[in-house]
């Protein structure tokens, strides 16, 4: 039987919302494989999936550029190991210089980027290391995406914390400031249901069909359940599905029809998201708990 850590039962609990003890006791059947603890929490309790959004831990900014034709743009998030150090005039001007820098260069990759050059002539990666010297703190370029448009670039900043790049065809500079705000706020995963991951789907389907089981009714009527949470599993993660953040009796694909516009893609960038923040604290709090319950 593996050993079932205070930080195991506080990753679970982050993921599946659900209490200590639940947890702790999942984690107990599933012998600490996180993942299997996670889908027995979900069959038992019909929870949602997880939302990487809701994960946020590290601290940093997210930054963007687009030219003035809507044509390139890029969005980069860079790390730090505080929330005083993110809101740094240095270090948020660092962000900015990258981001004008991947749009100059047409670069996504990090490693490729650490070795240019920035306005100063010094390379990226030594004005890294320099402001880890002034600042004392690690600070990352996690990553980063630089955009050729189809058609024409959209981005929305929620603060530094939040970032979308949008673009698309059609309509008008309003129509994309208001897509980029819907992906902010509802933070789909693609833009269709073609574009669902097969695994992803698939594994929704098996949860979905584990919980409906618990009912106890029959093979047939188990069947369209599992086809209605389906149906309304993609609605919920692509964005043609959702309901507009503006008018919930519209769904973006609607939207977009009255405005005879298209979505190509999008990029959603969510400061520390999928980053665990160590906190000894709650690890305390949580394993004195664990302890008690013995």
């Amino acid at each position: 039987m593996a050993e079932i850590t205070a930080s195991m039962v506080k990753e679970l609990r982050e993921l599946t919302g659900l209490g200590m003890m639940e947890c702790k006791k999942a984690l107990s059947e599933a012998d600490g494989d996180m993942k299997a603890a996670e889908d027995l929490l979900r069959i038992k309790s019909g929870a949602k999936a997880n939302k990487a959004a809701g994960r946020i831990a590290a601290e940093g900014v997210i930054s963007g550029f687009v030219t003035a034709d809507r044509k390139q743009g890029a969005l980069v998030e860079v790390n730090c190991e505080t929330d005083f150090v993110a809101k740094n005039e240095d270090f948020i001007n660092f962000a900015a210089e990258l981001a004008k820098l991947m749009v100059n260069h047409k670069v996504s990759d990090t490693a490729l980027l650490a070795e240019m050059a920035l306005a100063s002539g010094e390379t990226v990666e030594s004005a890294r290391k320099a402001l880890i010297m002034k600042l004392g703190e690690n600070i990352s370029i996690r990553r980063g995406i630089s955009y050729q448009a189809a058609g024409c670039l959209a981005m929305y900043l929620h603060g530094s914390r939040i970032g979308v790049m949008v673009d698309y065809s059609g309509g008008d500079e309003i129509l994309g400031k208001d897509l980029a705000m819907h992906i902010a706020a509802s933070k789909p995963v693609c833009v269709s249901s073609a574009q669902v991951p097969a695994d992803l789907l698939e594994h929704e389907r098996q949860i979905f069909t584990a919980q409906a089981a618990e009912s106890g009714k029959p093979a047939n009527i188990i069947e369209k359940m599992v086809e209605g949470r389906i149906t309304k599993y993609l609605a919920e993660v692509t964005l043609l599905g959702q309901p507009f953040v503006k008018n919930p009796e519209q769904t973006v694909e609607k939207l977009l029809k009255t405005k005879s516009a298209e979505v190509h893609s999008f990029a959603l960038y969510v400061v520390g998201e999928g980053i665990e923040k160590k906190s000894d604290d709650f690890a305390a709090e949580v394993m004195a708990q664990v302890s008690q319950s013995k």
